[in-house]
């Protein structure tokens, strides 16, 4: 198979076109091209707005074609196959997954397919139920602390824009793409250069994969929560659990620990427990919403609207003299902020959109990186102590509630309290309480935030636009903490297996998902050399 980069369609072009390109490209009559898959999908928007494909075709005599072609387009395609590991026998003690998030998912997926018969702890609900307890938070205020945005089958990307780019290229990420299709996703996360499912689509992937997890053995338990470890001569024995009918010890030599990012409860008994872990550097700040038809008209020009484009998102950064770095985080086109708290009286936000993204509103975290340096203690759970601080300060400036703290731009970089909304109406629920918002958020936050917006503002007009909203606090963009793990996967506690965002190696559903799977082939093999005669 060779591989052609960059073929270029106008948005007046059909894809039926790619052929000829492609034939094109390679010196060919296009009846010589005997298949065709699209690789990737692009937007370039930097000139005249088009589209960007990298293409996989399928010719008679390759090695002449390429020996033929000059073209820096075209080259042999890679082989990217990912397999799962070869089946074992079931142990006697089954691994543990503990967390429902798409590190625990994939990782119960791939054992259970080589017969390893997981079991799958999970302290939240099924994403049916979960759904209903979050809309009744976002409508009433209502927390439930076991099953919320944070909490429940699919993680905190259950109620997210779905996003599955990633910065990195690994081999099992088409694989991950293909078990979401099958699961139920839409067939363009395989090509589209920034794929996402929506929440809407989630949802359904979450309860196929779930049956399919039933039906290969995989013991499932909602509700039930890791509250202690048994430790014997410095490995796992068991696990103390708090389910429905009250609490139990599990037996268990393999536990993956794919905690989420929000599972703090969790992190303070493990480091009661001595499992070793570092801090490590976050991010906190505010959403930002703008109205979408305004970004639209910004990167796509006269273009905007077009049915080819779909709403317009964007990627900022800048770097200040301070050393610090303002950026961008989890944008979602027309989509909404949402109320992510976890725990009581400690508000958060978070952003959310459906697969159409056809919201009034586009929003984006705008956050400051934060280093340990930066608040006090000298820990692991200080990140932790820190978050909570911000989410308190944000819940008691929204007067209760779990009612957010808001600020148009122009009045934040004016140091000005704000009184209502402009042309930008703020999305989020249980709704916001107009303020300023330099007496809620730390000074140098609120110093990096107003430094930021105006050198963000000439790389996208409009952006520090005096009606846009600010609403406090986005404070969960990634983990403060990293369980420490072997190059093997494994914690210095044997028997225990780090794994996703919330133990401090993945940033998003696709490095989580893929981080799974990497642990997964970690415990089979172990499981492997073990069962040798």
């Amino acid at each position: 198979m060779l591989q052609i980069e960059r073929v270029i369609l106008s948005l007046e072009e059909s894809e039926d076109r790619l052929q000829e390109k492609a034939a094109a490209i390679l010196g060919l009559p296009p009846r010589e091209i005997q298949a065709l898959t699209i690789l990737r999908r692009a937007v370039d928007a930097r000139e005249e707005v088009r589209l960007v494909y990298t293409l996989r075709v399928k010719v008679k005599n390759e090695e002449k074609v390429l020996r033929r072609c000059r073209s820096r387009q075209v080259s042999r395609a890679e082989k990217e196959h990912y397999r799962l590991p070869s089946p074992v026998h079931p142990p006697d003690i089954s691994p543990v997954v503990v967390g429902a998030g798409p590190g625990g998912l994939f990782c119960a997926l791939a054992l259970a397919r080589c017969g390893a018969r997981p079991i799958l702890l999970e302290r939240g609900k099924p994403v049916e139920e979960r759904a209903e307890d979050v809309e009744r938070f976002w409508t009433t205020g209502q927390l439930d602390l076991q099953s919320n945005v944070q909490f429940g089958e699919g993680g905190a990307g259950a109620f997210s824009d779905g996003k599955l780019n990633t910065g990195t290229r690994d081999p099992s990420h088409r694989f991950i793409l293909g078990e979401l299709i099958a699961h139920g996703a839409p067939e363009s996360i395989l090509c589209d250069a920034k794929p996402h499912v929506g929440t809407d689509y989630l949802h359904r992937v979450l309860a196929s994969l779930r049956r399919e997890l039933v039906s290969l053995g995989c013991d499932i338990r909602f509700g039930h929560q890791v509250t202690g470890l048994v430790l014997k001569e410095g490995r796992l024995s068991a696990l103390e659990v708090q389910g429905p009918e009250g609490c139990y010890v599990l037996p268990a030599r393999e536990a993956v620990l794919a905690l989420g990012n929000s599972a703090r409860d969790t992190f303070e008994m493990l480091h009661a427990a001595g499992v070793p872990m570092e801090p490590k550097p976050l991010a906190v700040g505010v959403r930002i919403e703008h109205l979408q038809k305004d970004i639209d008209a910004v990167q796509y020009k006269a273009q905007a609207g077009h049915p080819r484009l779909g709403a317009a998102s964007y990627k900022l950064s800048c770097h200040l003299e301070s050393g610090r770095s303002v950026f961008s985080f989890c944008v979602c086109p027309g989509g909404t902020v949402v109320a992510a708290a976890s725990e009581a009286d400690r508000a958060a936000t978070n952003g959310m959109s459906l697969y159409a993204r056809d919201g009034e509103n586009i929003n984006g975290g705008l956050l400051v990186s934060v280093t340990p340096e930066d608040f006090p203690g000298d820990g692991p759970l200080a990140g932790i102590a820190f978050q909570r601080e911000l989410e308190e300060r944000a819940y008691a400036a929204g007067g209760g509630g779990y009612i957010a703290p808001a600020q148009r731009v122009g009045d934040f970089l004016a140091h000005r309290p704000s009184t209502g909304p402009g042309k930008v109406k703020p999305t989020y629920r249980p709704g916001v309480r107009w303020c300023d918002l330099w007496e809620v958020l730390p000074p140098f936050i609120c110093e990096a935030l107003a430094q930021a917006l105006p050198l963000l503002e000439q790389k996208i007009h409009g952006f520090a636009q005096k009606d846009a909203v600010l609403t406090a606090v986005e404070s969960r963009s990634s983990c403060p903490l990293r369980i420490l793990r072997s190059e093997a996967g494994e914690s210095a506690v044997r028997g225990l297996w780090p794994c996703g965002e919330g133990a401090g190696y993945a940033g998003g559903i696709m490095s989580a998902a893929a981080d799974g799977l990497k642990t997964a082939e970690h415990i089979l093999e172990k499981i492997r050399k073990e069962q040798m005669p």
